[in-house]
């Protein structure tokens, strides 16, 4: 896991970097005039990096750890000993670029945050093992479930527009993470489906 290890160490410097250098902020954050009129296109992943304070970071990189082990294994096998890297840096740009595309003439939208992309790690993770349990605010229950109110609640946020959170970043990135792990390996499809038969709470 020294992939998953090492993105979470790289993000958090960065992020308390940036969190008391509002200069290093302006520059990783995901600005849509700086990539639209200046080419800096760099911030389709840097915008990763950051994050808006200490619990957004806690909260993305547990869950990275948590479910990040196992995918990163997944992807060795696949892909290499980069290919989790590979997979999650795609993860950052599939999930950011629909929203830099909606507001890429809008001066005042800002984005940050590794949400999108711990979304494809954690979808990625249901598709392997759906009945594993895993724990949310205390309460345990199978990840398929979670998954499913996951996106429920993220697409009822999304239209509701009733806070700051990117939760178009968290469908795309969910999204992402089925779709480029099936297209690596479509007998995980039929894995899936095998492990839905045999339910286990």
């Amino acid at each position: 896991m020294m992939i998953t290890l090492a993105i979470i160490a790289v993000t958090c410097v960065v992020s308390f970097l940036a969190l008391g250098k509002p200069r290093l902020m302006d520059d990783l954050i995901l600005w849509p005039p700086a990539i639209q009129r200046h080419r800096e296109y760099h911030r389709l992943v840097t915008y990763g990096l950051v994050h808006a304070d200490f619990g957004h970071l806690l909260f993305n990189m547990l869950t990275l750890f948590f479910f990040g082990r196992l995918i990163e294994q997944f992807y060795a096998a696949e892909l290499g000993r980069f290919g989790f890297l590979l997979f999650y840096i795609g993860a950052l740009v599939a999930s950011i670029l629909p929203t830099y595309l909606k507001n890429r003439r809008n001066p005042n939208y800002h984005s940050l945050g590794a949400s999108g992309a711990v979304s494809a790690v954690l979808f990625t993770f249901v598709l392997l093992a759906p009945w594993s349990r895993i724990i949310v605010f205390v309460l345990p229950m199978p990840a398929v479930l979670y998954a499913a109110l996951y996106v429920g609640y993220s697409i009822y946020m999304d239209r509701a527009g009733r806070d700051n959170i990117n939760h178009s970043a968290h469908l795309w990135g969910a999204a992402y993470g089925v779709v480029f792990t099936l297209l690596i390996e479509p007998r995980v499809f039929t894995h899936f489906l095998a492990e839905l038969s045999r339910p286990r709470m």
